[in-house]
């Protein structure tokens, strides 16, 4: 393989001066297998007192697909759920026909300094499940398998790969690893599959020789394997998987197959039939632009 698009993320403004880099969907590329969004948030240091909560909100057709370098984030959903996401775990939350949820910081930090670093991605479910039923999926991680091959740590977060599976379930074929380097180390890369990327999360790469700088989603070409290797200690993701199933719409928190949905979802949440979390008055409204 070797790098057919380099994308850089544009910096964008979740509200109280939170930015974050998001690198899909572009203007030259709107997925990576099922990824349709891709969202890098931190380091940030988050000052005791501070907060950067995400208020209810909801979502259609996608499932949202949360990582955690450092901190942490109180999870809670229209489903009941609530759950405590720190570094490691994998969090998928499948929205189907719909689901609300928040994002805030824990109790116990609130009053904290602490380091927030993460990356937040969102897959298109494929369209016989688009309609799903709402669900939410914790995978601890100490339950991620790990595999050292050479002188690379592979964390198998999703899909399979160097002989590992992850326990996380998916709708369709999908692939999302974290990988370290030593400086100077390499690792072949197969082709795990029809689509795939690389993202540099910390240290410049080599990607059969090609300089790929950290912060940078490279789109590989289809080939039988590839060389990445760090030039310096490194970190790095592999995300893809099958090619989607037709065109999507993306508008707000909303992805579909179809643009009609996505306007009758606007309505839903302006007339809050989307669900609540619990105990939860506040909620973002539907921005007034619409698809």
């Amino acid at each position: 393989m070797s790098i057919d698009l380099t994308l850089t993320g544009q910096a964008k403004d979740l509200g109280g001066g939170f930015l974050v880099s998001r690198l899909l969907p572009a203007a030259s590329r709107q997925s990576v297998g099922p990824f349709v969004f891709f969202d890098h948030f931190g380091p940030l240091e988050v000052q005791a007192g501070e907060n950067h909560d995400v208020r209810p909100h909801p979502h259609i057709g996608l499932a949202t697909v949360t990582y955690l370098f450092d901190g942490a984030i109180l999870h809670r959903d229209s489903l009941g759920s609530v759950q405590r996401i720190e570094p490691g775990a994998i969090n998928w939350m499948t929205a189907g026909r719909g689901i609300v949820h928040s994002e805030r910081a824990p109790e116990d930090l609130r009053d904290k300094a602490y380091l927030q670093h993460g990356l937040q991605l969102w897959a298109a479910l494929p369209q016989a499940h688009e309609e799903a039923a709402p669900d939410f999926a914790h995978t601890p991680a100490s339950d991620i398998p790990v595999v050292v091959s050479g002188a690379a740590e592979v964390r198998v977060l999703i899909g399979e790969a160097f002989g590992q599976t992850s326990p996380v379930r998916t709708f369709s074929k999908t692939v999302y690893l974290d990988i370290r380097l030593a400086a100077g180390s390499h690792v072949d890369l197969p082709p795990l599959a029809d689509e795939l990327a690389l993202y540099g999360v910390e240290g410049d790469l080599a990607v059969d020789g090609e300089v790929l700088a950290a912060r940078t989603l490279a789109i590989l070409a289809p080939s039988e394997a590839t060389r990445i290797t760090a030039t310096e200690p490194a970190r790095f993701m592999v995300l893809g998987g099958d090619a989607l199933d037709g065109h999507r719409f993306i508008w707000w928190n909303f992805v579909s197959s179809r643009k009609e949905r996505i306007a009758q979802a606007g309505d839903d949440w302006t007339a809050q039939r989307m669900g609540q979390v619990a105990d939860d008055k506040e909620f973002i409204p539907l921005p007034e632009r619409r698809l």
